[in-house]
């Protein structure tokens, strides 16, 4: 049924055009085609050649539109509601530009106005349409941040990203809980598949993470005083998640939270900014000067001769030289030096006397 309308509508407009067209040539040419033609034979000719159009080419023409309609429909169909909403947005933007610039030059009289503006029409809402597509991301974010200012007045940073190892560490949680992270956390849908491929592993100890992981998630979901999103990204090229992960943080300008180290690097060579977990915990430790007093308790001996070995309560490990005869005591000990390495900080002591 819609295939015939569309054929009817179409036959219409071509019987129009033509019989105008028709009406051009004879008007032009009235002084020799008057005397063999009549000019009410102008819309029998236009009419056979519409009827003739009808049968021969509105089929075909019809079917390219019902093709290309369900294509579109298909388009729209997948689109979310904020990019739908975010390219009718483009467009309406796009289509009061053309009619603005129509606006200037609808002084010029005759056919040529009306269809520069028609043009115009439709170039600048194909542009506004393509534009807000692909800025649909940062229209996307701009509107979490106005909504998290108007709902929780706390959102006010960049948008945060969350890797899947920093998930698991779990120390991001009682980070959150803190308040001193500003800003959207943005959960993408690679690293919720991520997580749930390891919680279905068939090895316990990655099956025991993956749940470790998805257990934090839900956490995370629950803090009210975090805005916290789940976001759709994809990409044409087949990625890795690390590399999936940095092409997002770059292309909606996000940090990305992690505490893996070589993430960390590639993040640095890509000039992608990075929160790394382990970074901020050593950098929060509390600092000792060689010649302080301490009083530990030697856990174990070291692995060199005579040492022990103890712990902060922040998990900073603690060498005792001649410790090991004192494992399972608590003693007065005086720090001699401090080594700061990419593991963390270690604290050598010696025994007070």
């Amino acid at each position: 049924m819609l295939k015939r309308g569309i054929e009817f509508l179409i036959s219409t407009l071509f019987t129009a055009i033509a019989c105008i067209l028709l009406r051009i040539a004879y008007n032009a040419n009235e002084a020799k085609i008057g005397e063999l033609v009549s000019e009410r034979y102008i819309y029998v000719i236009g009419g056979i050649l519409g009827f003739v159009f009808f049968f021969f080419f509105a089929p075909i023409i019809s079917s390219a539109i019902l093709s290309k309609m369900d294509s579109v429909e298909t388009k729209l169909v997948k689109m979310s509601l904020k990019e739908l909403l975010a390219s009718v947005f483009g467009v309406f933007i796009g289509l009061t530009i053309a009619n603005l610039i129509g606006l200037s030059i609808s002084g010029y009289g005759g056919i040529i106005a009306p269809t520069i503006t028609v043009l115009l029409n439709i170039i600048f809402g194909i542009i506004g349409f393509r534009v807000a597509s692909r800025k649909k991301d940062e229209i996307d974010s701009f509107s979490g941040i106005i909504e998290g200012v108007k709902t929780k007045g706390n959102v006010s940073g960049k948008q945060k990203i969350l890797d899947t190892s920093v998930i698991i560490d779990g120390r991001i949680l009682d980070l959150l809980k803190t308040g001193f992270i500003e800003g959207k956390i943005i959960i993408p849908n690679f690293v919720l598949e991520e997580l749930r491929h390891i919680a279905d592993s068939s090895d316990s100890l990655k099956r025991n993470r993956g749940r470790r992981g998805l257990d934090i998630l839900n956490e995370i979901q629950k803090q009210t005083s975090v805005h916290v999103e789940i976001v759709d990204f994809s990409t044409k090229e087949q990625l890795e998640v690390d590399s999936k992960l940095l092409k997002m943080a770059e292309k909606i300008d996000a940090f990305v939270v992690t505490n893996d180290f070589n993430l960390n690097k590639v993040a640095e060579f890509q000039g992608v900014k990075v929160l790394n977990i382990n970074e901020l915990s050593n950098a929060i430790k509390p600092v000792v000067l060689p010649g302080e007093d301490m009083q530990v308790t030697v856990i174990k001996a070291g692995k060199e001769y005579g040492q022990g070995v103890a712990y902060l309560n922040d998990g900073t490990m603690i060498v005792v030289e001649g410790g090991s005869k004192f494992t399972g005591e608590t003693i007065n000990v005086i720090v001699t030096s401090v080594l700061q390495t990419a593991a963390g900080r270690m604290i050598f002591t010696k025994k007070k006397d």
